[in-house]
């Protein structure tokens, strides 16, 4: 069975990308992980995500084997191309191109069908995982709740200052008529 993964508008050369492309067709999924990992190109990254998301697509949607994967194929097409000007001689000007590219990444099995998780079993998992997900969520409301009760009981109660605490002292009739930097 094939899965497929795709990145569109990388603002990233196709002719760039190929060169990395190249490297990883009809590889293993684990070796080509590998592979980009050591790779020391601005594109590396980007189609190890892709890679990644192409591998989780086969695991979580059809269930397949991770170890039974190999990259089948990686289509690298034009993407949009943004149009700049460069200033030249004579008041002339240049076009550049500032190209992007399309990926298709194609991942497919080795043995058709080896150890394939059916409907049923792909199903149960994700209510497991939601299932955990909920817990996890719960807990952490309930300990933002405890968090906040200790600190509403940890802070002293601050002493209001009314008008009248105010009238009973003159110490203020000094500072408004002598100013320090009055001049």
């Amino acid at each position: 069975m094939k899965v497929k993964a795709e990145l569109n508008n990388l603002r990233i050369s196709p002719r760039k990308i190929r060169l990395v492309a190249r490297l990883i067709k009809d590889m293993d999924v684990d070796d080509a992980i590998i592979q980009l990992d050591n790779t020391i190109k601005k594109s590396s990254p980007k189609m190890l995500k892709l890679l990644k998301s192409a591998v989780a697509n086969g695991e979580n949607n059809f269930g397949l084997d991770r170890n039974n994967l190999y990259v089948y194929d990686v289509i690298v097409g034009e993407g949009i191309k943004l149009k700049r000007w460069l200033p030249r001689a004579y008041g002339r000007a240049t076009l550049i191109l500032k190209r992007a590219s399309n990926i298709a990444l194609v991942l497919e099995e080795r043995v058709e069908g080896k150890n394939r998780k059916s409907k049923e079993q792909i199903e149960k998992e994700k209510k497991e995982r939601e299932e955990e997900k909920k817990k996890i969520e719960k807990a952490a409301l309930k300990e933002k709740e405890r968090e906040a009760e200790t600190k509403e009981q940890a802070l002293p109660k601050k002493k209001t200052i009314g008008r009248e605490d105010q009238k009973g002292s003159k110490k203020g009739w000094m500072k408004k008529i002598f100013r320090r930097k009055s001049g």
